[in-house]
């Protein structure tokens, strides 16, 4: 009898559902959560989000997008390094102007030679050329987008937002129940661009009571100074910083 070695380690699908429904997300070879981001000076509160893949319907924006972008082609495969995906998010990275990891190896896997988490790849294609990829992780009844990038010769074209309609498409292929598109930051908008698919199927999770809540600013707000008060009353620096 021997076991298993450690390296070929993966995530079981269950398993990874519930970390996401805890509000939890895959960062490199590890799971992580957070309720406060620290962003230029000040401290703002985190909402993890999630889809209710039943209830997603396309609006308006939804079917231009997908019209704008018809006369690509789109496939989907097992993630693996190569390097065409590191030379597209190489000219991704330059072009761009906030932080994000030097490279995909750096934010996918970190060194490491084993992948714990069974992670997928579309890629959309204009022609042979590679101009845009979607990496995300599947559970069993989830879906988690961990990452989107794109050439900025496409930029007209919302290719970050059309690879999240891309993964959903695949996600309710798969019947699943839900897509995890990450959090987005109390009045911070760089990351409201997550609410783009279905706003209106979109749950928010309540961290100090471990639920799920339909989406909207007004829950958002009322979130943010619950959990900006605790983080307060938690941190024994708070008032010897006031």
């Amino acid at each position: 009898m021997s076991a298993t070695p450690s390296h070929n380690l993966i995530i079981p699908g269950y398993a990874l559902d519930y970390y996401l429904s805890q509000g939890y997300y895959r960062m490199h070879q590890d799971l992580f959560t957070c309720r406060v981001l620290p962003i230029d000076g000040g401290l703002y509160s985190v909402h993890w989000l999630r889809l209710v893949l039943a209830d997603v319907q396309d609006g308006p924006e939804q079917r231009r997008l997908r019209r704008l972008n018809e006369r690509f082609s789109v496939t989907l495969r097992q993630f693996r390094l190569t390097p065409e995906l590191e030379e597209l998010y190489a000219a991704y990275r330059g072009s761009i102007s906030f932080d994000a990891p030097p490279t995909v190896e750096s934010f996918i896997l970190a060194g490491s030679d084993h992948n714990v988490f069974s992670t997928g790849v579309v890629e959309v294609r204009d022609g042979s050329r590679l101009i845009a990829a979607g990496i995300f992780d599947s559970g069993a009844r989830s879906l988690a987008g961990i990452m989107n990038f794109y050439h900025p010769d496409y930029r007209k074209y919302s290719l970050g937002k059309y690879l999240m309609l891309l993964k959903i498409d695949h996600a309710r292929r798969q019947q699943y129940t839900y897509y995890y598109p990450g959090y987005l930051v109390h009045n911070y908008p760089k990351f409201d661009y997550k609410l783009f698919a279905c706003p209106a199927a979109t749950e928010v999770f309540d961290a100090l009571n471990s639920c799920w809540l339909p989406f909207s600013r007004e829950v958002v707000a009322r979130q943010s100074v619950e959990l900006l008060a605790t983080w307060q009353d938690d941190d024994p620096m708070a008032e010897l910083d006031g």
